[in-house]
């Protein structure tokens, strides 16, 4: 079986991003990333792909208008083969014809435990500020498909991570930020072993006798 190839999409430093690269370097996960797509050509993101080799894309409405976003995005994917798009800190809605071409092929990470604290303006710092406000105990991490609205789209994986009383939002996106580096690459380990099926809103793990 050929490595998964993945395209990530990503508007900041990508932190995300550079632990999925390194999990492919340790030989944890099967997979290529053969792009990197920002809407940001200051991304942190954009230099660590480019002192790695890893082909980058600018695409925005300054440079291409709104209109033209989706088309410019599309002929990316296609030219680099992509069967995987993995969502690293992207801050752009993604356009219906990119989720409709990639049905069940992106994948996004959440910092809460979904459907809690997600949705529109919920992101970063915003989520745990949140968390800590309504008083919850735990918190954690999600992994899910996207879909046409924000942090809707059916799980893949979740992980649990405490909140404490004396709990700051740094504090709690710090510890939350270190499940992510592990979870997300767990969980496209799970698409490039082709072990996902997908029924309505149940992501299911197959099992290896399945």
């Amino acid at each position: 079986m050929n490595p998964l190839r993945i395209a990530v999409f990503a508007s900041g430093t990508g932190t995300n991003f550079q632990a999925i690269y390194h999990a492919i370097e340790r030989n944890e996960l099967d997979a290529e990333v053969v792009g990197l797509i920002t809407n940001n050509p200051g991304a942190g993101a954009r230099d660590f792909a480019e002192n790695n080799s890893i082909e980058t894309a600018v695409i925005n409405k300054k440079i291409h208008g709104e209109e033209n976003i989706d088309t410019e995005i599309l002929n990316c994917l296609r030219n680099w083969n992509t069967e995987l798009i993995v969502l690293a800190g992207y801050m752009k809605m993604v356009g219906d014809p990119v989720i409709d071409s990639y049905k069940n092929r992106i994948l996004n990470i959440h910092p809460a435990l979904l459907p809690s604290f997600g949705g529109k303006g919920m992101y970063g710092m915003h989520v745990h500020e949140a968390v800590i406000e309504h008083g919850v105990k735990v918190s954690g991490v999600t992994v899910h498909l996207v879909d046409n609205e924000y942090d809707t789209g059916p799980i893949v994986m979740q992980r649990v991570v405490p909140v404490y009383d004396t709990d700051t939002p740094e504090v709690l996106q710090n510890r939350i930020l270190k499940e992510e580096h592990t979870i997300y690459a767990e969980a496209i380990k799970l698409f490039a072993e082709d072990k996902i099926e997908i029924n309505g809103r149940q992501v299911i793990v197959k099992r290896k006798n399945a």
